[in-house]
């Protein structure tokens, strides 16, 4: 497969990331290596969603400060973002309806991008000032110079770091040469972008617990986008998804991440990493970074938490 015919994926992971946990950037690490390996998939960004502080999950901290934690842990990476919109609405919103805004929120910005020079989009280019004209995305003074995937591709990254929130489910795009005479499209890429949930195998399992989940949200969630399973201390997803309907009528969006790396449930796990905190344990350094480590220790928080 060529660049362009691979899918493009944008992997998000909605959580309480109470604390964001090494385990979780893993995560998104092993996800993007195994669809890259595959041969099908490129990905081309990772979105961390923490959850509404009306969630109510005992323990869990203000949003304020596993926003920045969360910032802190991806500090160093060039494709993965936090994503505040979730922890800024007026209540808690189902894992669906995160899904189904930054499905809308890229419609807006490949939708800037999609702008013909001669009839521009209106759209704002999220995070930039009301006040000001908008611009296209792509902009090429040089009618020689025509646009390329990778050009597009990099002007679509440049746009996403600045909203720092992203998420696309199967559709395809075809993007147009602003260069173009009025009235003309000249197509030079048909990009597929999709957007997958990216879970472990508990979230996975916690379908098939009756009446927790919405079952019309799965079929969005399952069905509409599709997951991206990391597995844990060995569980059998295939069992797992023998047990659910849903998960068996759309076996075939749930892609599980098979791979060498021995993933052990205390890694990822945000109550063994406070419960560390809280015993004054070495090893915490095994499931936080040291900037997550230093500014809980700062903000002084967890340490008299319960579990």
């Amino acid at each position: 497969m060529t660049e362009t015919t691979k899918t493009h994926v944008i992997l998000l992971s909605c959580g309480s990331f109470n604390p964001i946990t090494k385990g979780h950037i893993q995560m998104f690490e092993r996800a993007r290596d195994y669809l890259h390996k595959t041969g099908r998939f490129i990905v081309i960004g990772g979105i961390v969603s923490p959850v509404h502080d009306s969630y109510g999950k005992q323990g869990l901290v203000s949003s304020r400060h596993r926003l920045t934690m969360c910032q802190l842990a991806v500090q160093s990476s060039d494709w993965i973002r936090v994503d505040p919109w979730e922890c800024y609405q007026d209540t808690w919103q189902t894992t669906c309806s995160v899904l189904e805004h930054h499905r809308d929120l890229m419609k807006r910005v490949t939708g800037c991008i999609l702008s013909n020079v001669n009839t521009p989009s209106m759209t704002p280019v999220i995070g930039q000032p009301q006040n000001e004209s908008p611009q296209p995305i792509y902009q090429n003074s040089n009618i020689s110079n025509k646009p390329t995937a990778a050009k597009i591709l990099g002007k679509m990254g440049e746009s996403l770091s600045r909203i720092c929130c992203v998420r696309p489910p199967i559709e395809r795009f075809t993007f147009v040469d602003e260069n173009a005479n009025l009235g003309t499209v000249m197509r030079y890429e048909e990009i597929e972008l999709r957007i997958l949930l990216l879970c472990g195998s508990d979230l996975l399992e916690s379908f098939c617990i009756p009446g927790l989940w919405n079952e019309s949200d799965m079929e969005v969630i399952v069905g509409d986008f599709g997951i991206v399973v990391v597995p844990r201390d060995g569980t059998d997803t295939d069992r797992i998804m023998n047990h659910s309907s849903i998960l068996r009528k759309y076996k075939n969006n749930i892609l599980v991440v098979k791979d060498d790396v021995n993933h052990p449930m205390s890694v990822v796990s945000s109550t063994k990493s406070r419960l560390a905190l809280q015993h004054g344990d070495g090893h915490v350094v095994d499931y936080l970074s040291q900037p997550v480590i230093d500014y809980i220790l700062k903000s002084q928080l967890y340490i008299n938490a319960s579990g």
